[in-house]
């Protein structure tokens, strides 16, 4: 056997060594493992009419089984896949655990995709079931259907069925469909499972070209959902049961393993937070869960702080000086441990009086971890936390190394770093240069199969020894903590062919100029590096999208400079001089510091409309979309250029 393939009903080598030799299991012998020890205990809680409604480890194994038997009859082939369509619940879950039990693959699917994002994912995954949550994505799928040959029926678990349609079924129905098949059928097809074969399939959003479907194995789930969490300091239930809150994206590898496949793993208590999670109601379900762990991606820290900001901003003249004086007290000792007596019963007097009723406000005060994932966080995001005495734990990997691979926790933290890799796993760097950045390499039983149907791309990430290359360029200490500098596709070569890695410069101009939102280096191939510019701006709480409404920060920063301002667009259409004067001068500053004069901004815009998902600046993650970016604002971008 290969150490990968691109076939569904493909089979691996695992990378089994004396650094990990734990013997493979399948996800069913996990789940039946975690059953013996936490039958019992609470497993999901989900909010029906405003009360929260809870089923057990028992009832969550019942409900998977009763959901792969109908997945059965409704003729679910082997290594087919099962696509869900929704956000987070119980039913995302039962049917995604339904879908591995009964032989197929779970995919999940982003509820922002177009019907026709959706017909390319359920096309190449030979999707032979649709789970999907309500009217709004069932019609994407009633748009598509008939240009789908395996797709056999669809499963619709939120909204009552507009109007009936062969093969389309609610969760009710659903369930019910395979109460007559035999527990032997089932129990033959789990017991076939190997742990070397595909089980999860993750569509990586694809910054180019088509959306890959990661293939992850038994294996890769079941291992790194033990050791991976382990080493972020996640308890098993038995020393203490972890609350968490499920609101991220469960079609990105990094909810889907730290939500579903570790809670199974150690028994933890999932709370599912409202759909609106990441347009504000977010901190009421922390308030009222308590989690003891939550994970969020960079922007869902940065817009938490922001929120923060904004309150202190309106907040009076004492309540702005206890607040700052408690979180400068908490930063420094955070960056410093001083060991002073004097100094200590300052900061704890100031965490108790100030920071501690902070925490409890935004539902943290029970967390004893703060996990940060899928893209880099900024200094100004990590020392704003650090100020509130919260540690963000930043952890690094891809879809292709089933989420984490490298991981900080309490025990393993420096700032700026993203830990070490997990026990068992090994990360090294090739083509190093002067100083010491190379390409990330991952070797372990993180590392995925495959992509699905894609030979050729497959063969492009793994090297003839089998390491998986990350494509993001990065540093090691002396002490084996990992630094991720930037992606080697995002390094921008200037004319005079001159390295530069966009994002320290793009940091920097952020936390000189609190107005700005996003910034973004132009210089691939040009003879200096110019800058797009985004403002500041209150979102649309329905869509989420930008408003042309400054935040109270933004306000705040116009109002130091002089300008009355308000909106994005008085700022813009008049070239407001106070802040473009001050602009410029924030850019002047970062400038001085710049490693080199190849280094320095040279020309600035500011966009009329700050990036968004909608926009197709920013993917599901709310990662940039630099290419997107680039072909959107070309006609800006030329005009930096033009003789």
């Amino acid at each position: 056997e290969s150490l990968w393939t691109s076939f569904a009903d493909g089979r691996v080598r695992l990378r089994i060594d004396n650094s990990c030799p734990q013997p493979p299991i399948t996800v069913h012998q996990m789940f039946k493992e975690s059953l013996e020890k936490y039958g019992s205990l609470n497993a999901l809680a989900s909010k029906k009419n405003g009360k929260w409604e809870k089923i057990t480890f028992s009832e969550y194994y019942c409900l998977s089984r009763r959901a792969a038997k109908s997945f059965l009859k409704l003729g679910l082939q082997r290594f087919h896949s099962v696509a869900i369509l929704g956000f987070n619940s119980p039913e995302w879950f039962i049917s995604a655990v339904g879908a591995v039990f009964a032989g197929g693959i779970v995919t999940g699917v982003y509820t922002t995709s177009s019907p026709e994002a959706c017909h390319y994912i359920a096309h190449d995954s030979k999707t032979d079931i649709m789970v999907v949550e309500n009217r709004k994505q069932l019609d994407k799928i009633m748009q598509i259907w008939n240009r789908l040959p395996h797709l056999k029926a669809v499963v619709l678990y939120k909204d009552s069925i507009p109007e009936t349609h062969p093969n389309l079924y609610t969760m009710e129905e659903f369930l019910q469909l395979g109460d007559d098949l035999s527990d032997t059928v089932l129990d033959d097809i789990i017991n076939s499972q190997k742990p070397n074969q595909c089980c999860v399939l993750i569509y990586t959003s694809g910054t180019t070209g088509k959306p890959k479907g990661a293939m992850l194995s038994h294996d890769n789930i079941t291992w790194t959902s033990a050791h991976c969490s382990r080493a972020g300091d996640m308890q098993p239930a038995e020393v203490q049961q972890e609350s968490i809150v499920s609101y991220l994206p469960l079609s990105h590898i990094a909810a889907q393993i730290y939500d579903l496949w570790t809670g199974i793993k150690w028994g933890e208590q999932v709370y599912f937070a409202e759909s609106d999670a990441l347009k504000g109601s977010l901190i009421n379900t922390l308030k009222e869960v308590q989690p003891t762990s939550h994970m969020g991606v960079p922007r869902v820290w940065e817009k938490i702080m922001e929120k923060l900001k904004d309150a202190s901003a309106q907040s009076g003249f004492m309540k702005k000086r206890m607040l700052s004086w408690a979180m400068s007290l908490s930063l420094e000792r955070n960056l410093n441990c001083s060991r002073s007596d004097v100094k200590q019963f300052w900061t704890r007097l100031a965490d108790y009086l100030v920071l501690a009723k902070i925490r409890d406000a935004l539902g943290l005060s029970s967390c004893q971890k703060h996990f940060s994932g899928a893209a880099p966080l900024n200094t100004e995001t990590l020392h704003f936390f650090l100020g509130l005495n919260i540690t963000l734990f930043e952890a690094y990997g891809m879809s292709e190394t089933t989420g984490p691979h490298c991981l900080s926790g309490p025990y393993i933290y420096r700032h700026h770093s993203c830990g070490k890799p997990v026990p068992g796993c090994r990360v090294k760097l090739v083509d190093e240069d002067a100083e010491g950045n190379g390409e990330i390499c991952f070797w372990g039983r993180t590392v995925f199969m495959g992509y699905l149907n894609m030979e050729d791309k497959t063969k492009e990430v793994f090297d003839e020894d089998g390491w998986l290359h990350s494509g993001d360029l990065g540093k090691l200490d002396k002490d084996g903590f990992l630094y991720v500098t930037g992606r080697i596709k995002d390094l921008i070569i200037t004319a005079g062919g001159e390295n530069v890695p966009p994002v320290p410069i793009e940091d920097a101009v952020k936390k000189e100029l609190p107005i700005v939102s996003n910034a973004m280096v132009i210089g691939d191939k040009k003879k200096f590096l110019s800058m797009l510019l985004t403002l500041k701006s209150v979102l649309d709480p329905d869509t989420s999208d930008p408003t042309d409404v400054l935040t109270e920060q933004a306000r705040d920063f116009c109002q130091k400079t002089g300008s009355k301002a308000t909106k994005v667009s008085e700022i813009v259409a008049t070239r407001d001089q106070a802040i473009y004067q001050a602009i410029q001068e924030g850019i002047n500053r970062v400038n001085r510091n710049a490693t080199n004069r190849v280094h320095c901004i040279q020309k600035w815009i500011v966009l009329p409309r700050d990036f968004s998902i909608s926009g197709g600046e920013l993917g599901p993650t709310m990662k940039l979309k630099r290419l997107t970016v680039l072909e959107k604002y070309r006609h800006e971008i030329d005009s930096f250029y033009e003789e």
